[in-house]
């Protein structure tokens, strides 16, 4: 099958200059377009014109409704944050979008199973968000490349790695502290809730991603 453009393996995945974050949920018009834009949005804030140096993030969805635009209320939380939810498309989760991954960060615990199911060696480097956040506040910054003297990119393969090396170590307190449930046909408040828990999930990612706190 061709890939629509962009959507193609068009480089090898773990490789090179680049490091593909990928956001999973269900439909792909909720959840993870927050997610995603959320990410998109604190990386240009922590890393400015820097952003450029390699981090992608995208999302896709195991059920995603195909070319769909995100929830209105989905956009109303991404503008109370002050992110940009311009130009999103909804995408169905499809094989090379999880190749091309260096981190998969899904809302559930179920999206994780259903995404390290479809093989590709994802086992290791697919979280649910909740998890990977619990996991990077337990890791030495220090021990991590200095993402201006190495690179983001390294620093955040790195990062991805002694994550999956805790894994079995740092378990979540209950199972449903690593989910972020569904808002789909929620109401607006119960929308900002979600976005505000993804938001905090988000927070300490992104500090460990970019060895810049959220405070400066």
């Amino acid at each position: 099958m061709t890939a629509p453009e962009g959507r193609g393996i068009a480089e090898t995945a773990h490789t090179g200059n680049t490091f593909r974050i990928l956001h999973v949920s269900t439909g792909n018009v909720c959840r993870s377009p927050i997610t995603e834009r959320l990410n998109r949005h604190a990386l240009s804030v922590r890393l400015g014109e820097r952003l450029t140096g390699g981090l992608i993030v995208e999302s896709a969805g195991t059920w995603g409704h195909e070319g769909a635009p995100m929830e209105a209320n989905a956009e109303a939380v991404l503008a109370d944050f002050g992110a940009d939810a311009t130009g999103f498309v909804g995408r169905e989760l499809l094989d090379e979008h999880v190749i091309r991954a260096d981190l998969v960060l899904t809302a559930t615990r179920d999206h994780r199973a259903q995404v390290i199911s479809m093989g590709h060696s994802a086992g290791l480097r697919t979280f649910t968000l909740k998890e990977f956040t619990r996991l990077v506040r337990a890791i030495d910054p220090a021990t991590l490349p200095d993402a201006v003297d190495e690179g983001v990119v390294e620093r955040a393969r790195a990062l991805v790695r002694a994550a999956a090396a805790l894994r079995g170590w740092l378990l979540a307190p209950t199972a449903e502290a690593d989910e972020v449930y569904d808002p789909y046909g929620a109401p607006i408040t119960f929308f900002r809730s979600i976005g505000e828990e993804i938001h905090q999930a988000l927070d300490p990612v992104v500090t460990a991603l970019t060895g810049v706190p959220s405070s400066l």
